[in-house]
Parts: C-alpha cells; structure tokens; sequence
C-alpha cells in the first residue's frame, strides 16, 4: 500500500525485499550514531525489520518504506507513528521520525520527507500536535525539525545520551476558512 507521494518519495508498507538495504543502513555506524550507537548486527536488524512488518492494517501511524523514485530503490524509513508519554499514548499526538541511509543524506530528503508526513498529520490524521526527539550533537537533524517550523521545548541530560524534545501545533487556519 502506498501512503504518500512526494516529489522524489514514496512512501509504503515494508517488503521482504527492503530487508537487504536495511540491513546496510543499520550495520552502518554513521546512520546508527544517534539512534542507538552502535551498528546492529545482521541477525538483530533482520528481527528489527520482520517487526516492523506486523503493522495493524487500519493504522496509518507508521514508519513507512521510504523509496527514491529516481533510483526506484529503498533508502530507509520515515512517518508519523504514535507518541508515547509516561502512562501510554497520547491520543491525537504523533512523533515524526525519518531515519535515512548515508548515500541519501545532505539533498533535502529528510525535510521533503519531514514535510509530508506533518501535512498527513495534521490535515489527513487531524493530529493535535507532532513530537520529535533528537540526541543531542545530531545538528543535520535539528536543521530539518527547524525548516520545518519545530520549536524545542526541553533538553533532556541523561548519563550516556541526551536528547532534544521539540513539537509542533497546526498553523491556525485563516479567519472564515472551512
């Protein structure tokens, strides 16, 4: 199923013939640096990907398969999935991920696919607020989340990682639109 088109991406459900590449971006040091630390070793990645497989087939909350139309080629997994607070979900909130191979960084991807998915939130899900989280030192991500109107809210120090909290509200429509 396609969820979502941009210019360059496309957004789908996950294929068994994703799993090689994702397997790639997840054994690379770079990609994995601020999402966990360290590279995942295949057999974990592999685990990881047929999980992510299970998607409840009425949710659009997601991490999509993140395709570049151009090379026709799978490049990693973004969305908007639900967010998490202390007692559970947060009804009517979503957190905006994009997680990118290293081939496909530095050419706007993330923002146009950043872009996107907070108009799907916000005027196809009716979302009343879009999260996100990013470990402290990772700027190109900060960049992004600030391109796309994201303000920070707290910094969380932690003993071996430290993360940004940032959030965005819908832009108020104009006076008399429907």
């Amino acid at each position: 199923m396609i969820i979502l088109e941009t210019e360059r991406l496309l957004f789908r459900d996950h294929e068994q013939g994703d799993l090689d590449a994702y397997c790639e971006m997840e054994a690379d040091p770079e990609v994995r640096h601020y999402v966990g630390g360290a590279p995942r070793p295949r057999d974990a990645a592999e685990n990881k990907f047929r999980k992510g497989l299970d998607r409840p087939a009425s949710d659009r909350l997601w991490m999509w398969a993140t395709v570049y139309k151009p090379d026709a080629c799978y490049i990693g997994r973004c969305g908007v999935y639900p967010h998490f607070g202390p007692a559970g979900g947060v009804a009517g909130e979503g957190t905006l991920g994009f997680y990118l191979a290293r081939a496909y960084w530095g050419r706007g991807l993330a923002t146009e696919a950043g872009r996107a998915f907070v108009n799907f939130g916000f005027h196809e899900l009716h979302l009343s607020r879009i999260v996100t989280a990013v470990q402290v030192g990772n700027d190109a991500s900060v960049r992004v989340l600030e391109k796309l109107g994201f303000t920070l809210v707290r910094t969380e120090m932690g003993a071996v990682r430290s993360f940004c909290h940032f959030e965005l509200l819908p832009k108020p429509r104009p006076s008399g639109a429907v």
